[in-house]
């Protein structure tokens, strides 16, 4: 069911699905921010960047299925901030600790606003109605 109402996105099935995908998005960041800290070679610290990618993407899937408002409110524009953050750690290879501390600060900040605040809608687009050619007006 296509709805823009948050709480009813997150009923049923998609709920469970949410959570599920969240806790392995969770895991393989946890990891691969570890695996950083404590310099573990990059080979072995792929899987884990796969896992977070591929989880994250579910996420993001979800959200946008419902349409695409959401990447105009805070929240998700906190992780559009995330995703370009994410973006430049292979240019800024040496920071990359810095970088990855800034995307989990980020998804802290933003999973655990208040929901008035993540759904606050940070441009308004005005839905125009599309009128037949020739139509009255």
């Amino acid at each position: 069911m296509l709805t823009a109402d948050p709480e009813k996105r997150r009923s049923g099935g998609n709920r469970a699905l949410r959570i599920a995908l969240l806790t392995v998005h969770i895991l393989g960041f946890s990891i691969l921010l570890g695996g950083h800290w404590f310099n573990v070679p990059r080979e072995a610290l792929l899987p884990w960047l796969y896992c977070t990618v591929f989880s994250g993407a579910g996420l993001l899937g979800l959200e946008l299925r419902t349409g695409f408002d959401w990447v105009l409110q805070l929240g998700g524009s906190m992780v559009l901030a995330k995703l370009v953050v994410l973006g430049l750690t292979p240019l800024f290879w040496e920071q990359r600790l810095a970088l990855l501390l800034v995307v989990m600060v980020i998804g802290s900040i933003g999973s655990h606003m208040p929901g008035a605040l993540r759904h606050f809608p940070l441009f308004h687009v005005r839905k125009r109605s599309i009128r037949p050619v020739g139509g009255a007006r």
